[in-house]
């Protein structure tokens, strides 16, 4: 898989995972990321409403035009029944990925003969 594959099917899954806890605005989807992740990661616009729109197209999450807390009109993302599916199958693949990582990363140490 390529970097930017790999990214993309990485912000994807966060993406469906920060809607499957309930519906948020792109805005609050970027700053869930961010706050779950101790700031280690953080999306840029650029990235976040391209996946956006790539997921809503795929039918993997769902959107309405809502009011904000703040009162400002903004786009609101829900997961779909096909998106929660995918999250558990990508789930899944990820889990498997990087128990082979860290295998790869902290090999057992050879016995010393």
């Amino acid at each position: 898989m390529a970097g930017s594959d790999l990214f993309t099917g990485t912000l994807d899954i966060l993406i469906l995972k920060a809607v499957s806890w309930g519906p948020r605005h792109g805005y609050a989807i970027g700053r869930w990321i961010r706050d779950t992740t101790t700031e280690d990661v953080i999306v840029q616009e650029g990235a976040l409403y391209p996946a956006l729109h790539r997921l809503e197209r795929a039918g993997l999450i769902d959107a309405k035009w809502d009011r904000s807390e703040k009162g400002q009109h903004v786009r609101v993302y829900r997961i779909t029944p096909s998106g929660r599916k995918r999250l558990a199958a990508e789930r899944t693949k990820w889990d498997r990925m990087t128990q082979a990582i860290a295998g790869i990363l902290n090999p057992p140490r050879e016995r010393e003969s």
